[in-house]
């Protein structure tokens, strides 16, 4: 592709399971992107709720998989639609669609040939009824090649936040990655553990919200160190990367089957969740990266008020120098639209050709070039 620029839409709708988020990306030819325009659209209730119960086995799983496939993908064409209307922009105007789907198991650990992750999503629907070239699956290759297929979004972490110092990037979603840019050295990054996922679990169990705002309702209760210890005492806490996690390991059974152990009050388990999610995320961190000297954090985590304040807190008595806490709004990126904005990256990275797994980070044999085309 020989022009200056061309524009790519991301769609990305993550293991929070809240909605979709829609990002028009400018790309240059060496892959430099910024985000253009964006659109938010929640999951409608039958959507949201088809996608949860996949999370689990149940009864006449693959018809009602395909279904909310189709469903997904026709969501999909209207956040685009709307996205398309802001921008004044029509569908010959975009190179493609980069679209992430809904991840609804994650198996790295079965063992070569094994290993699985799958994202439902009909691709061609999605292709037919926007008129627009479609990126999907970008996963699969990656675990074809000995890797986790995540997380995949330290490569476009890489292009778009090096600096002259040595920086983190911590996306807190439903599951926290971090990404680590020394400033001499190689670039790695892995799975944390549990995000926000856990704490919009336990508040929609007891109070039927669809997450913390803020994290105020954490904040009315008190750390319950016990119960802190039993959920890091998690195998997945101590695994060496690279390694990955989502709603597979982590979820609303595993937290009561936690809990049981402990006597302890609900807002008291919301706040505990919120250490959680802090220590796990700063311990990963000074495990692996104590020389960090920023740490942008991007997200719907970036927005927890208690949670960005809590990390600041437990950063002073973690790290021996200042550790700088910012969210990526601090680079002009909003940090809910980071992966939308990667997975646009990720499209283009398809149609140039250019591998965009890291394997010290993947764990792949190999560069490869990630991504299925479903074309217009």
């Amino acid at each position: 592709m020989n022009k200056p620029h061309s524009l790519y839409i991301g769609l990305m709708s993550g293991t929070s399971l809240d909605g979709i988020d829609a990002v028009l990306a400018k790309i240059g030819p060496n892959g430099e992107a910024s985000a253009q325009a964006s659109v938010s659209k929640p999951f409608s209730p039958e959507l949201r709720k088809a996608l949860f119960e996949l999370q689990s086995p149940g009864p006449d799983e693959l018809h009602r998989e395909k279904q909310a496939g189709n469903a997904l993908a026709l969501a999909y064409e209207d956040a685009v639609k709307l996205l398309l209307e802001k921008a004044k922009l029509l569908p010959a105007d975009i190179a493609a669609i980069g679209a992430h789907g809904q991840t609804i198991r994650h198996q790295p650990y079965l063992g070569d040939g094994l290993a699985y992750t799958h994202q439902t999503l009909n691709p061609a629907l999605l292709a037919e009824k926007t008129g627009i070239e479609v990126i999907a699956d970008f996963r699969s290759r990656d675990l074809a090649a000995g890797g986790h297929g995540a997380p995949l979004v330290p490569a476009f972490h890489a292009q778009q936040f090096s600096s002259h110092e040595n920086v983190a990037i911590l996306n807190i979603g439903g599951i926290a990655n971090l990404t680590l840019l020394p400033i001499n050295g190689e670039v790695t990054g892995f799975d944390c553990g549990p995000g926000n996922m856990l704490m919009d679990a336990w508040i929609a169990d007891q109070q039927g919200h669809a997450f913390d705002e803020s994290g105020a309702w954490a904040l009315q209760g008190k750390l319950n160190e016990p119960l802190l210890a039993i959920m890091l005492s998690d195998p997945f806490f101590k695994k060496a990367p690279p390694k990955s996690t989502g709603r597979d390991d982590f979820h609303l059974h595993w937290l009561r089957e936690k809990i049981a152990l402990e006597n302890i009050n609900v807002e008291d388990v919301q706040a505990t969740l919120l250490h959680l999610t802090a220590h796990s995320c700063l311990d990963a961190l000074i495990s692996h990266a104590p020389q960090t000297q920023k740490l942008i954090v991007c997200g719907g985590g970036a927005r927890n008020t208690a949670l960005m304040n809590l990390l600041k807190v437990k950063a002073q008595n973690i790290f021996k120098q200042p550790l700088e806490i910012v969210t990526s709004e601090s680079t002009g990126i909003d940090p809910h639209l980071v992966e939308g904005l990667a997975f646009a990256w990720l499209a283009w990275a398809h149609k140039e050709k250019r591998p965009a797994n890291l394997p010290a980070v993947t764990g792949a044999k190999g560069p490869r070039i990630l991504g299925a085309c479903y074309p217009a």
